[in-house]
C-alpha cells in the first residue's frame, strides 16, 4: 500500500479530528531559516508577478480523461495541497471554497466543501465553480461523478507520495489553470529552496532513526508509518532513516504496538502537531504503550510538524524540511 491509502482508510477519523514577498526570474531568495519558517507556516508566498490564465486549454487528468478548461474565474481545489499550489501561483483570489486541510491564512475565510477527502458535491455545485481540482484519492466517487455530470470541468492530479512529486504537481495545476510559465517559475523556485535546505544538513556517522506516528487521541487511533506513509521521502531528505520502513513495514500504516515500536527502535518520533495535542503533548505521547521504552521515548525526543503542510509535497515543503532538520539536529549544524 502507499500513502494514498491513508486518506481512504482514515477519512472519518481525520474528518472528526479536524472538525486542521514573492520572487521572480533568477532572483530566488534563500530558503527561510527554521525560525522564519515557523513564523510563516500559516501563510503561502505567492509569486511576485503571477500570469493571467490563457484559456481554453485541454489537459490530461489522472483518471485517464481529457478535460477542457474554459474559465478559471471560480476555482474549487478539493485538497489543502492543491489550494496551496493555486494560491502560490497567484490565483488565490479566484478560489471560492476549500478543504478543511487548507489551513493557511489566506484561505481561512473560504467555505469548507471537503473534509479530509469527503466531498460534498452539493456544496461544491452551489458555488458555481468553473473548475474543480481533485486528487486521485479524492472521494467519494459518487460525489466526483455528480460534479462531472453537472458539466463542471474537473481535473484530477496524482496524489503526492514523495519529494520528486512536487514539481510535477505544480506543473499539472498550472497547466489546468492556463498559466504554464508561472508553473515553471514556481517549480524552479521550490526546487532551489529545497536544495538550499539540503545543503545545510549536517553529516553524521550514524543517521537518526525516526518513526512517523499517526495519532488521534480523541478517536483512539494510534498508527506506525511504514514505507508507504508518505513520510519516508522527507525523512531521508533530512538525512534520517524512516524507522518504520527500515524495520520491514511495507504498508502505509500499521497499528501501533509495543512490539512494532521495539523493532523500529526510533531515536526520534515524528508526529503531526494536532495529533500530538490530541494525546496531551509529549507527556501523553510517552504514556502510549511501548513509546517510553524506545530511545526516542526515553529521551523525549519528539519532532512535530503542522498537519496542514507535513505531507503536502508542495511549494512550502522546503519549510517542512527545514523544520525537520532544525528539530532533529538543533545546534549541531
Amino acid at each position: 500500500m502507499r500513502r494514498t491509502r491513508l486518506a481512504g482508510a482514515l477519512t472519518a477519523v481525520i474528518a472528526l479530528a479536524l472538525t486542521a514577498t514573492g520572487c521572480g526570474g533568477g532572483n530566488t531568495p534563500a530558503a527561510p531559516s527554521p525560525a522564519e519558517a515557523a513564523a510563516a507556516a500559516d501563510r503561502v508566498e505567492p509569486l511576485a508577478s503571477p500570469a493571467s490564465p490563457r484559456l481554453p486549454v485541454t489537459v490530461g487528468s489522472a483518471d485517464g480523461r481529457r478535460v477542457t478548461v474554459g474559465s478559471a474565474e471560480r476555482i474549487v481545489p478539493l485538497s489543502g495541497s492543491l489550494s496551496e499550489i493555486v494560491f502560490t501561483l497567484g490565483l488565490g483570489d479566484r478560489v471560492v471554497a476549500r478543504d478543511v486541510t487548507a489551513t493557511f491564512e489566506q484561505a481561512a475565510e473560504l467555505p469548507v466543501v471537503t473534509r479530509a477527502h469527503d466531498v460534498s458535491a452539493e456544496s461544491v455545485l452551489s458555488l458555481r465553480p468553473t473548475l474543480v481540482l481533485a486528487e486521485s484519492t479524492t472521494g467519494p466517487a459518487e460525489a466526483i461523478a455528480q460534479i462531472r455530470d453537472a458539466g463542471v470541468p474537473l481535473v484530477v492530479v496524482p496524489a503526492a507520495k514523495e519529494l520528486d512529486d512536487v514539481g510535477s504537481r505544480i506543473d499539472d495545476v498550472a497547466a489546468a489553470l492556463g498559466v504554464p510559465a508561472s508553473g515553471e517559475e514556481l517549480r524552479e523556485r521550490t526546487a532551489e529552496r529545497l536544495a538550499a535546505v539540503r545543503e545545510k544538513i549536517p553529516a553524521h556517522a550514524e543517521k537518526p532513526r525516526v518513526a512517523f506516528l499517526y495519532v488521534r487521541g480523541s478517536a483512539a487511533v494510534y498508527l506506525l508509518g511504514g514505507a508507504g506513509s508518505g513520510a519516508s521521502s522527507l525523512l531521508e531528505a533530512a538525512g534520517a532513516v524512516d524507522a518504520g520502513k527500515e524495520s520491514g513495514l511495507t504498508k502505509d500504516f500499521t497499528p501501533l504496538t509495543s512490539e512494532a515500536l521495539a523493532k523500529a527502535a526510533p531515536d526520534a518520533i515524528l508526529v503531526m502537531t494536532k495529533g500530538l495535542q490530541s494525546v496531551g503533548g509529549v507527556d501523553g505521547l510517552v504514556r502510549i504503550p511501548g513509546v517510553a521504552e524506545t530511545p526516542a521515548g526515553a529521551d523525549r525526543r519528539v519532532v512535530s510538524v503542522d498537519d496542514g503542510v507535513l505531507l503536502n509535497y508542495g511549494p512550502r515543503t522546503d519549510r517542512v524540511l527545514a523544520s525537520l532538520v532544525d528539530q532533529l539536529y538543533g545546534g549541531t549544524r
